[in-house]
């Protein structure tokens, strides 16, 4: 009887999406109409804006074409074509408020993409709740954006910055059990210091002996940092862990190289993937990097990874994506699977069981309304769904926060490239605390694996 059940499920949701083939093809519909936001000037632009751009204009023309693989192949979202409404993030938290506002109320958006800056994610997250504007985080790292408030209409589609941080002490303590001291230089925001917060915190209990010489903390987009410099170099500490990003990153590490920096101090960079082919002649050999997820480098052989690569490199001639990109193509494919799986069970429940009369007319009509907003949420809550990375799980965050393992490395300079050699890879329950648990507390109880 159960094989029976499930051959008929089988016949009759193949018979649906025949149906709704059909249907797609005979009508035209308004696009979808998707605000996304990103850097576009100012120091975060050129290595993290502008390559989320780029990924989300190549990934919509690619949908809309109908040209992605499987199963995200499908034309658009449900058939319906996608058009994207692009916006700065540059401006800082209060201008982001406004100009979300704006793409709401004025630009009359269906959903909205974007953040990188977690100051901006923490700032929009609240507004979009007020607005009740189903709204994807696609980058920015902190965790208290869950972990601090609860939200209907926001999800991220990408893990959490406590991985980042976790990782980077196991990935450290393994190539380096002899450390015993260890500095760090980040931004001093909620990104730089939830990173700092968690690696010393985990660093305190996987090697407890070991110990702060110092903590550096420049502002966001300080651009001169001789006198961190100093700091770090007269610490003489065996590590120095940074989560600078950006021009800020840039700007140290050319400013850190001739001082001779790192001679004798290892340099982690937790979100250093983006610089690999920005900073050859400036990354010192060895240098441990991350890219904030399996991402670029570290991104998994797959048809998805593949078309990502080809979409990319058509747009940033030649150029693979980084993990920017891959944040991006996250948040898009994740969006598309809930919108999806809500159209299929609005057609579905419209189709009456055992008879075909009137099936097709329901579906149109179904088909010309679309699932509703409270629909796509419902389906996108604890959402499992492939992407370029890999599989993203929506399980942490009452089923609006990704989870996913990540992987660290090191780098070596090749033929004048940066590459990343004794890549090491850590599932998501090994570096990301379990659902209802903080990062905090997490990692104060010894990081145990949770479901």
């Amino acid at each position: 009887m159960g094989h029976r059940l499930f051959v008929l499920a089988c016949g009759l949701a193949l018979a649906l999406l025949t149906m709704l083939s059909d249907v797609v093809q005979a009508e035209e519909h308004k696009p979808i109409r998707i605000g996304f936001v990103t850097f576009l000037s100012g120091p975060a632009a050129g290595p993290f804006g502008v390559p989320a751009k780029l990924a989300a204009e190549a990934i919509v023309q690619s949908l809309n074409a109908g040209k992605a693989p499987p199963p995200y192949a499908n034309k658009g979202f449900g058939g319906t074509p996608l058009e994207l409404v692009v916006i700065d993030e540059a401006g800082g938290a209060t201008k982001q408020v406004t100009e979300y506002r704006n793409l709401v109320e004025r630009s009359d958006v269906d959903f909205v993409v974007g953040y990188i800056s977690s100051g901006d994610c923490l700032a929009v997250a609240p507004v979009a709740e007020e607005m009740k504007k189903l709204t994807v985080l696609f980058d920015c790292g902190t965790p208290r954006v869950f972990e601090e408030a609860s939200y209907k209409y926001v999800f991220r589609t990408r893990p959490h910055a406590t991985m980042d941080a976790v990782a980077a002490a196991l990935y450290l303590l393994e190539v380096r059990p002899d450390v015993k001291t260890y500095a760090g230089i980040n931004q001093n925001y909620a990104w730089g210091q939830d990173s700092w917060n968690d690696f010393s915190a985990a660093m305190s209990v996987l090697k407890p002996d070991a110990k702060v010489t110092t903590s550096q903390m420049p502002k966001f987009g300080a651009g001169q940092y001789g006198a961190e410099i100093s700091a770090l170099i007269g610490s003489r500490s065996d590590v120095i862990h940074s989560s600078l990003w950006g021009g800020d990153l840039e700007a140290f590490m050319l400013q850190s190289v001739p001082r001779a920096l790192f001679k004798d101090s290892q340099l982690v960079l937790v979100a250093g993937e983006p610089y690999l082919h920005r900073l050859a002649g400036n990354m010192p050999d060895g240098t441990i990097v991350g890219a904030r997820g399996t991402h670029g480098v570290f991104a998994p052989d797959s048809p998805l990874n593949s078309w990502l690569k080809e979409i990319y490199k058509a747009k940033a001639d030649g150029l693979n994506p980084n993990y920017p990109a891959y944040s991006a193509a996250a948040a898009f494919l994740g969006l598309k699977a809930a919108y999806e799986k809500a159209r299929l069970a609005k057609l579905s429940a419209s189709t009456p069981m055992g008879s075909n009369k009137g099936v097709k007319e329901e579906m149109e009509k179904a088909y010309q309304v679309g699932p509703s907003q409270e629909e796509i949420i419902a389906a996108f809550e604890r959402l499992s769904f492939d992407t370029p990375s890999g599989q993203m799980n929506m399980n942490l965050g009452k089923g609006h926060q990704a989870a996913a393992g990540t992987a660290y490395g090191v780098t070596k300079l090749v033929n004048g490239q940066v590459t990343v050699v004794n890549i090491r890879r850590y599932p998501a329950d090994r570096v990301q605390p379990p659902e209802g648990m903080s990062s905090a507390d997490w990692i104060k109880s010894g990081m145990k694996p949770g479901k």
